[in-house]
């Protein structure tokens, strides 16, 4: 099968999709792999690196995509990266489709076969080719927060853990997954006063266990997470509802009544965002104020810290993208059912449930298109 990897266009995007230890690995099974010239310049994976791993580098994008059988990336493509797709080729990469019908409606236009990363199960129902992103983007919450909050940012101009003397700042975070754990994790390690709301109390339970007295867990409610962001001087948005968008927390209203120069970072801002005032921002232009309150909503946090954010999603991706190398992606979606529920889109079918009800289009199960041959 021939592979190929286009540069990321994104702003600030710098991840790339292969590695080129992955390109090797590639190689090694017998497979072709085309790469869009700098693709992973700027994170020190050069076009050189690429070409000693067996990878042909090829100047634009527009020959990987006319040439490629699976197209690998990192984010979602744009209108048109999506214009450039054809019938019956592989897509894998980030989609969160589900705030995105437009994208919807190109991808079935296209006749392509979309896979998402964020959709792929476990044999445990968790997501694994999101976790790594999920990780660098929970704890990078707390730095973005910590420096948003910083007088010259809009900030209230307060230390996350304060000096003897004085009180840290409360941090409260919304969702104790695998986001809301790293940034609970990074911010006791700063020294916060750090709450986590979830309404799976055996949740809480594993995360008072493994976080230790530091954290304070806490059912959600309506009313627990209006209290708890009104007293806040840093709230983290980590709520998931996987395919779908995540469900608006806090309202316009909740807002009103947090602190002056208390600072939001949405990281459910990929699914539409978990506050009703988030709208997505660039690592150019990460923050807005409402109300007095800062904003940080950038949809690709983990791209700040693409050199780690690369090499921990390869290591995840890797063994699927072999798998629909070798097998093909019907042999690879048959054989793997965990696999096939990344599958959000098929030769101009949406299979995935939650994306057809955001695009208000009728979902075709994956099996029944299989099926019919």
């Amino acid at each position: 099968m021939l592979i190929g990897v286009p540069k990321e266009t994104k702003d600030h995007e710098y991840r790339v999709g292969l590695t080129p230890a992955s390109v090797r690995e590639l190689v090694h099974h017998g497979h072709d792999v085309i790469i869009e010239t700098d693709a992973g310049g700027t994170i020190g994976l050069h076009d050189e690196d690429f070409a000693r791993a067996g990878a042909a580098i090829v100047d634009s994008a527009a020959k990987v995509f006319a040439a490629a059988d699976l197209v690998v990336k990192v984010k979602e493509p744009h209108a048109q990266e999506a214009e450039m797709l054809r019938p019956g080729q592989v897509l894998f990469t980030y989609l969160h489709l589900a705030p995105l019908p437009d994208l919807t409606r190109a991808l079935v236009a296209s006749d392509c076969i979309a896979i998402a990363y964020e959709t792929v199960t476990d044999a445990h129902g968790r997501l694994p080719l999101l976790a790594p992103m999920s990780e660098v983007a929970g704890r990078m919450s707390i730095q973005a927060g910590a420096h948003a909050l910083e007088i010259e940012q809009g900030g209230r101009g307060m230390l996350l853990g304060g000096v003897p003397g004085t009180l840290p700042a409360k941090v409260t975070v919304l969702g104790g997954g695998v986001v809301g754990t790293n940034a609970a994790r990074v911010a006791l390690g700063m020294e916060a006063d750090v709450k986590i709301l979830d309404i799976d109390l055996r949740r809480l339970a594993e995360i008072d266990l493994h976080l230790g007295p530091g954290v304070n867990t806490v059912y959600s409610t309506v009313d627990a997470v209006h209290e708890s962001i009104a007293e806040a001087d840093l709230v983290i948005g980590a709520v998931l509802v996987p395919g779908s968008s995540a469900p608006q927390l806090v309202s316009e209203a909740m807002v009103r009544d947090m602190k002056r120069g208390s600072v939001l970072v949405d990281v459910a801002i990929d699914q539409g965002g978990c506050f009703e005032t988030s709208r997505p921002t660039t690592h150019s232009d990460p923050t807005y104020t409402v109300d007095g309150v800062v904003h940080y909503c950038v949809t690709n946090m983990p791209g700040a810290v693409a050199r780690t954010s690369t090499f921990a999603l390869n290591n995840a991706t890797l063994p699927f993208v072999v798998a629909i190398a070798n097998k093909g992606v019907e042999g690879a979606v048959t054989t793997d059912p965990y696999l096939a529920n990344g599958v959000n889109v098929w030769r101009g079918n949406i299979t995935y449930g939650a994306v057809a009800a955001t695009a208000q289009a009728e979902q075709v199960p994956l099996d029944t298109i299989l099926a019919a041959g």
